[in-house]
């Protein structure tokens, strides 16, 4: 594909459409994130990603096609072990995991915590998994009494520290979050350290925007690295810093949501780059998947699909476009946590075929390996390339 210059890769943070076949081995059985929220709320309307293909892939029989596909269309498959955001992210940039992050169903060790508070000089509330939003509930009022951090962790790899933004500020959680890093090393490296920050008075906090994610370092160079060697820009928008730790980026800007992620790529793709605007769109798991929302969920995507068109509209001649997913959270099924499903993979760009099913991927890393191709990198990612497939 030597006449595209620059990929726009949007990830539609766990929209997945249908479980793995070991989806069993994670306790996954039936999930379906984007199929189980059309059957629970009738329907659902994505005519612009329709238009580019996707009710033509592999087990997306519930979407209606149109005559005309203006794109080509597939799904992955992930091989790494886990189902968490690091780990989906870093497959599709080219990094496969032999062995899953750490997780801690029983809340951290006592070396960990005592280590923790040492290090912080705060003590501790929680410990244990939790949802965000109802451990604020039972410990916001104690951690503003006290000046306590509220830590907790989930089913995925994380250490969550909790604070009301009054009693820490912003800047010095995320200080603290830096040491929780560095100390969660070796077997207790977890994928991600998060900084949750809250407001409001007791009986009524919620969390803000002002969420960041302190991530592993990925322990190879990924797709970033080889476009940033090669001197080509590697746009991050959202949480796309935080999860590749910053490593093989050349800009980065966060964002306060789904709509806002839109409006930076947007601005990012009308100014004169080359390269690759990586995006993460993580509303959909964070505000709906997580909890079970299956009609925000719903609307969200709809939210989306109907940005579509801007997003085509501001397309040069020699940008590939590519909408994908990290993982599933499926809203309808009684857990709340990451589900090990398929992801789905639609492309677009006036230099690539029309109408093309790329079938079932057996990596998230293909994507990788088509876009060191594009871009004319040596494969050295444990991906098929798929550019012989859409060039034309």
């Amino acid at each position: 594909m030597e006449n595209i210059n620059r990929a726009i890769l949007i990830v539609l943070d766990s929209v997945g459409v249908g479980e793995l076949p070991d989806a069993p081995d994670y306790g996954d059985t039936g999930s379906n994130t984007l199929g189980n929220i059309v059957k629970s709320c009738g329907g659902i309307k994505l005519p612009n990603m329709a238009n580019m293909g996707l009710g033509k892939v592999d087990g997306i029989d519930y979407l209606p096609v149109p005559r005309s596909i203006t794109g080509s269309y597939g799904r992955m498959a992930e091989v790494s072990k886990g189902k968490d955001t690091i780990t989906g992210h870093w497959e599709i940039a080219g990094l496969q995991l032999e062995y899953p992050f750490p997780t801690y169903p029983n809340g951290f060790s006592k070396e960990i915590l005592e280590k923790f508070e040492e290090l912080s000089g705060r003590g501790i509330l929680g410990n244990c998994v939790a949802s965000g939003t109802e451990i604020i509930k039972e410990y916001g009022e104690e951690h503003m009494r006290t000046g306590k951090l509220i830590v907790y962790t989930s089913a995925d790899s994380v250490f969550q520290i909790a604070a009301h933004e009054e009693i820490v500020p912003v800047e010095e959680l995320y200080r603290i979050c830096l040491i929780a890093r560095d100390m969660l090393q070796g077997e207790n490296m977890v994928g991600r350290v998060i900084a949750r920050p809250f407001t409001g008075r007791p009986g009524d906090f919620s969390r803000t925007t002002n969420r960041r994610d302190f991530s592993a370092e990925p322990t190879a160079d990924t797709i970033l690295d080889k476009l940033q060697q090669k001197g080509l820009d590697v746009i991050a928008v959202g949480k796309i810093e935080d999860i590749f730790s910053g490593k093989g980026i050349t800009v980065a800007e966060h964002t306060k949501s789904n709509m806002n992620g839109v409006d930076v790529t947007l601005k990012y793709m009308k100014e004169n780059n080359k390269g690759i605007i990586f995006t993460n769109l993580v509303d959909f798991d964070m505000l709906f998947g997580h909890r079970n929302n299956a009609e925000g969920y719903r609307q969200a995507l709809e939210e989306f699909d109907a940005r579509l068109p801007e997003i085509v509209g501001a397309m040069r001649d020699d940008d590939l476009l590519i909408i994908t997913a990290d993982h599933g959270c499926d809203p309808t099924t009684p857990s709340t946590d990451h589900s090990r499903e398929h992801v789905p993979l639609l492309l677009y760009g006036k230099n690539i075929k029309q109408d093309v099913n790329l079938g079932t991927r057996k990596t998230f890393a293909d994507l990788a390996s088509t876009i060191a191709e594009v871009f004319g990198i040596k494969n050295e990612f444990p991906g098929e390339s798929f550019h012989g497939l859409i060039a034309k």
